[in-house]
């Protein structure tokens, strides 16, 4: 398929299309049409990968990363010890956020609560260390 059928059943935009493919992580097929710029040709393969790199992202990995485990797993593959150790990273990575996004719900909740109730004594702070974590995951940097 070519890159607007790509595009509309993968819901990515032809840019990122061209974005993944300029960074390695697609590789399509070059047709015969098109002449000095031959069309590319994407595959049920290609999507696949689309699923993965979405997959990947959500759990919080960079595409540099996802970048480097495609080239390594289309060069040698990848041994099941190598996937446990990608796999022990993520959990660990996805273990700090789970962290730092209970604080910050135990923070907004606090506020609430006592924006609800009249706003009485103190309002509810961040600590300096709570802040600094947080705020990388609410997106106030």
């Amino acid at each position: 398929m070519l890159i607007g059928e790509f595009g509309q059943r993968t819901g990515l935009s032809q840019d990122t299309i061209r974005f993944y493919v300029r960074k390695g992580l697609l590789t399509p097929q070059l047709g015969a049409k098109g002449g000095r710029n031959p069309y590319q040709i994407f595959t049920d393969r290609d999507a696949s990968t689309v699923r993965m790199i979405r997959f990947a992202q959500s759990l919080g990995l960079p595409l540099k990363e996802i970048a480097e485990i495609a080239t390594e797993l289309q060069r040698e593959g990848l041994s099941p010890a190598r996937e446990i150790e990608i796999m022990d990273v993520q959990l660990v990575r996805l273990e700090q956020k789970a962290t730092e996004l209970a604080e910050l719900t135990n923070y907004l909740r606090a506020k609430r609560d006592w924006v609800a109730c009249g706003k009485p004594g103190d309002e509810p702070r961040f600590t300096d260390d709570t802040l600094c974590l947080t705020s990388t995951v609410a997106g106030f940097r």
